[in-house]
C-alpha cells in the first residue's frame, strides 16, 4: 500500500538514493532539504521542499499539507574531522535540528521515524566485530551528536510511545547501479571517491607521481597499519530503511530500536586502493601522512541483528560491486577539478 514519506536530507548522497527507492516502490515521497550540502537535481521526480529542519515555519507546512505516514531522517552534517574543529554546527544541526523535527512530527501526530545513525557512536570499540551491545563511547562530536539523538529517541519512545528505528551505518559506498544517481560532496572527504578521482586524473594524462591522494595514518594496530572499515553499498542501506519502515508498521508498540548496518567484513585503506587499481586499471599512487583527529583504528559490523529482525540482507556484500558502480558514475560525472 502506498504511503507518504518525508525524506529529510533527500537531496544528499544517501537520502537521494532512498527517495529513488521509495518512489520506485510506489510511495509518495517528499524531499525536505536546505540544499546546503545537497543537490536539487538529485531529488529526481520526488517533490522537493527547500527548507531547514531547524526552522519550524519551513517544516510545519509539509505536515499540514500532507498526511505523512513516516519520516526518514538523513539531514545531518557527517564529516568527522569538521566536527572536531566545528562542534557547534554539529550539535546545532544534528541534535537541535532533529529535536525540532521530531517535536514537529509529534504536533501533527506523525509517530514513525527511521533515523540515520552511525557506527561513530561506538568510538574505539572494546571488541570486534561490533554488535548493538558494544559500549558506545564516541571519540568525536559527530558520533556524540548521533548518540545524543539516539538517547532522545529512546526517551521519547518511553514517554510518548514515539516509534523509531536508528540504523547505525558503517561506511556507505557505491552509487545507483543503473547510473541514475551518484555521490557528490563539496568538499569530498570520503576515501572511495577520492581514490577514484585520482584514477580519473591519471587516466586523463596526469602523472601518477603528482598524486594528492593521502592515506591518514600507517601506524594503526591493523594488518597493514592503515584503518579498517566495513563498506556497505548505498542501495543496501536503503533497502534496510525500507525493512525498518515495514517493521515499524507491524510493531507500533516497540518504541525505539537500534540496528547496525554493515556487511560483517572490513578492508584496510591500502586494500581498498589495490581493489580500485584492479577496477580502474590505473596505477593509483598515494602519500602516507599523519592520522586524522577522531579516527578509530578499526570498525567492522556484526549486522546479524538487522539481518534477522528486519529480514534484510545486503545484495552487494563484496566491495567490488560498490567500487564498480561508483567508477561507472564518476567516469560519466567527473568532478570539475581533478
Amino acid at each position: 500500500m502506498s504511503k507518504t514519506i518525508v525524506v529529510t536530507g533527500g537531496a544528499g548522497y544517501i537520502g537521494s538514493h532512498m527517495a529513488r527507492l521509495l518512489s520506485a516502490d510506489g510511495h509518495k515521497v517528499i524531499v525536505f532539504d536546505n540544499l546546503g550540502r545537497g543537490n536539487a537535481d538529485a531529488a529526481l521526480d520526488a517533490e522537493l521542499v527547500v527548507g531547514d529542519i531547524s526552522n519550524t515555519e519551513q517544516l510545519a507546512p509539509v505536515f499540514q499539507n500532507n498526511k505523512v505516514d513516516a519520516v526518514m531522517h538523513f539531514a545531518a552534517f557527517a564529516y568527522v574531522g569538521e566536527s572536531v574543529h566545528e562542534p557547534d554546527i554539529y550539535y546545532r544541526n544534528n541534535v537541535s535540528g532533529t529535536l525540532n523535527l521530531i517535536d514537529t512530527m509529534r504536533s501533527f501526530n506523525v509517530n514513525r521515524l527511521v533515523f540515520s545513525s552511525t557506527c561513530a557512536t561506538y568510538g574505539v570499540p572494546e571488541s570486534l566485530p561490533i554488535t548493538e551491545a558494544t559500549a558506545q563511547n564516541p571519540i568525536n562530536p559527530y558520533g556524540q551528536s548521533k548518540l545524543m539523538v539516539e538517547q532522545i529517541l529512546k526517551d521519547y519512545g518511553y514517554a510518548y510511545n514515539f516509534r523509531s528505528i536508528a540504523l547505525r551505518y558503517f561506511n556507505a559506498a557505491g552509487c545507483a547501479e543503473d547510473g541514475s544517481l551518484g555521490e557528490r560532496h563539496d568538499p569530498e572527504t570520503h576515501l572511495l571517491p577520492l581514490i577514484l578521482f585520482e584514477a580519473l586524473r591519471v587516466q586523463a594524462g596526469g602523472d601518477p607521481k603528482d598524486t594528492a591522494l593521502r592515506v591518514f595514518g600507517s601506524d594503526f594496530d591493523t594488518r597493514d597499519g592503515t584503518c579498517v572499515r566495513d563498506y556497505i553499498h548505498v542501495n543496501d542501506l536503503c533497502s534496510a530503511h525500507t525493512a525498518a519502515f515495514n517493521r515499524m508498521l507491524d510493531t507500533p508498540e516497540l518504541g525505539a530500536e537500534q540496528f547496525n548496518l554493515g556487511v560483517n567484513k572490513g578492508y584496510t585503506v591500502l586494500e581498498v586502493i589495490e581493489a580500485c587499481r584492479k577496477i580502474t586499471g590505473v596505477d593509483i599512487q598515494y602519500h602516507l601522512v599523519d592520522r586524522r583527529d577522531g579516527d578509530p583504528p578499526e570498525l567492522v559490523a556484526d549486522a546479524s541483528a538487522a539481518m534477522e529482525t528486519l529480514k534484510w540482507k545486503p545484495a552487494f556484500a563484496d566491495i567490488e560491486h560498490s567500487l564498480q558502480h561508483a567508477w561507472d558514475w564518476f567516469s560519466k560525472h567527473p568532478p570539475a577539478k581533478l
